[in-house]
This record gives C-alpha cells, structure tokens and sequence, in this order.
C-alpha cells in the first residue's frame, strides 16, 4: 500500500504552522511548567497532543463531518469549551500567592492539557480547514493514519519542547517569580476567549 508523502508532507508544514501559533493551549502548557516544572509541563504537552489527535483522527475518518451534520453536538462542544475556559480563567486570575504552590501532579496536567484540547471546537474547525486540502476520497488507509498520528506528534513535540526550553536558564525563575501577573494575564485571556464564543453563538440566533 503506498502511501502518498506529498499530501502527508504538506499536512506536516500546516500542522507545525498551527501548533506553533499561540493561543490559550500556549498558556496552559507555560502554566503547568510554572506550577509542576518540567515534568508536568510535559506531561501537558502529552495530553494536549492526545485531544489534539483526537481531532486529526476525526477528521482524517469523517467524523467531524458527522459534527457539522449535527449543529446541536457542536453547540455542546462549544458551550463545554467556553465554560472550562471560564473556569480555568477564574481559578488563575483569583490565585494568590499563598495558594500557587509547586505541584509535580503529572496526571493534572496531562488532564488540563488533553481538556484545553479536547473542548476547543476551534482545533476542529482547523484541523478540517488543514485537512481538506490533502485529502482525497481515493485515500489509502495507511495514509490516513499517518496523518492522524502526525497531527498528535507534532503538537504534543512542540508542547514539549516549550517546556524543556522554559526551564532551562534563568527565563524560568523569571517567570515564577511574576506567576501570579501571568496567572492573571492568562486568566483574562481564557475568560476573553469563552465570552468571544458565547458572543458567537448568540449573534447565530434567530429571534
């Protein structure tokens, strides 16, 4: 079975583009190395590249075309999307310094990086946007699960690399040191993001 490197090649650089821009997943994976180190920074950047794969499957397999079939499900995903980010926001913004401590938790970590994925409708939408111009209907198998699986490991290695790379050197004391700024920061940002989602959904809406 051959397996056809011009539409995987292609699908690489758009990947690289699209994990590279920053965005609230960006945030989440600098918050956990703040909060857990190394470690959990990358144990975030696993998670996040599993819910990101999540999406590359869905949409190599035509499942998101199931979604966009069911506007009520993708309305659940976005609701579920901003409210977690509210939350995230919240928490963030009102830490204080007595409450931000040093918490290795690698398994929390990998679950706010898998959840900041997974509940982005917006990785969807551009996972379908990427995709739609390498896929083909006459598509081999192996093809699309090389390109399933890139889309998680490109993601997840910069995740990573963004947290080997923030704690190394004297950028990472840096950052602790103004955590709770960056907390507040991010937390304006995620909360920003939700209330753009709801403001979208609402201007759908008939009257």
């Amino acid at each position: 079975m051959e397996i056809e490197w011009a539409a995987v090649t292609a699908a690489a650089v758009l990947f690289t583009l699209g994990a590279t821009s920053p965005g609230p997943s960006l945030a989440v994976v600098i918050a956990n190395t703040i909060k857990g180190g190394r470690s959990r920074g990358i144990a975030c950047a696993l998670g996040h590249g599993l819910g990101f794969g999540f999406y590359a499957a869905a949409v190599v397999f035509g499942l998101v075309i199931l979604m966009k079939e069911s506007p009520t499900l993708f309305t659940i995903l976005q609701i579920g999307g901003a409210l977690f980010l509210i939350r995230m926001g919240v928490s963030l913004f009102k830490a204080k310094a007595e409450e931000i401590k040093h918490q290795e938790s690698k398994r929390e970590g990998f679950t706010e990086g898998f959840l900041i994925a997974f509940l982005n409708p917006k990785i969807a939408v551009f996972m379908l946007a990427v995709l739609a111009s390498v896929l083909d209907a006459e598509m081999n198998e192996a093809t699309k699960w090389i390109l399933a699986l890139l889309g998680m490991t490109i993601d997840a290695t910069w995740y990573i690399i963004v947290a080997v790379l923030l704690t190394n050197g004297g950028f990472f004391e840096r950052l602790k040191n103004n955590q709770i700024r960056f907390n507040q920061i991010t937390g304006l940002v995620m909360i920003s993001l939700a209330l753009w989602v709801f403001w979208q959904l609402f201007s759908t809406i008939n009257w």
